[in-house]
């Protein structure tokens, strides 16, 4: 499903789409597109993938993890690439979710350098997660990892991906139908978690 308006990201209309399973994306001229895929992407927590190189990574504490310290510059790392739907419009509007506890970022940082990180929106009990980026070998994996233990933490039970990548299925995402994914996302709506 999907459909286009020429209208500015609103940011309450975003927050309303999110809890019907609807999320937004740019075009290349910058108009705002309305998705709803069927399948859905969704990262079971259980079925997390964690290669060997990862974990001896995460072990040797490569890199610091932060949250929520640099939310627009993360946006803006995962922005910085040939094809991205993430233009100025969204910028401005997740950043004001984030302002509001609605968005969220986990960063990976060496050095004193932002090298990866990942972001996207919570909402009850459900993870929406956007994009994500890598500056440094496994930098956006070991932000992953510590963001399905904080999610699991806290008691999330949906972490949606949208769509399925190469490059997320080999970390474990699957594919639910839409009438699953909304029964799901529903419950989650229904609890309180908090970030």
């Amino acid at each position: 499903m999907r459909r286009v308006t020429p209208e500015p990201l609103d940011p309450i209309l975003v927050v309303q789409a999110y809890a019907q399973g609807i999320f937004p994306m740019a075009d290349h001229q910058g108009r705002i597109d309305w998705y709803a895929p069927d399948p859905r992407a969704i990262l079971e927590h259980r079925h997390l993938h964690i290669s060997h190189s990862l974990r001896a990574t995460i072990r040797k504490q490569i890199y610091e993890v932060r949250m929520d310290t640099s939310f627009e510059e993360v946006m803006r790392c995962c922005g910085k690439r040939e094809d991205t739907w993430i233009n100025e419009e969204f910028i401005k509007t997740y950043t004001y979710l984030h302002q509001h506890g609605l968005a969220h970022s986990v960063e990976a940082w060496r050095a004193g350098k932002l090298v990866g990180g990942l972001y996207g929106v919570a909402l009850g009990a459900a993870f929406m997660g956007e994009s994500m980026f890598s500056f440094a070998t496994d930098a956006s994996k070991v932000c992953l990892v510590a963001l399905v233990e904080h999610l699991q933490t806290q008691g999330y039970i949906l972490h949606d991906t949208q769509f399925t990548t190469p490059h997320l299925i080999t970390l474990g995402v699957t594919e639910i139908p839409r009438h699953e994914y909304e029964r799901r996302l529903q419950q989650a709506l229904q609890l309180r978690c908090t970030w």
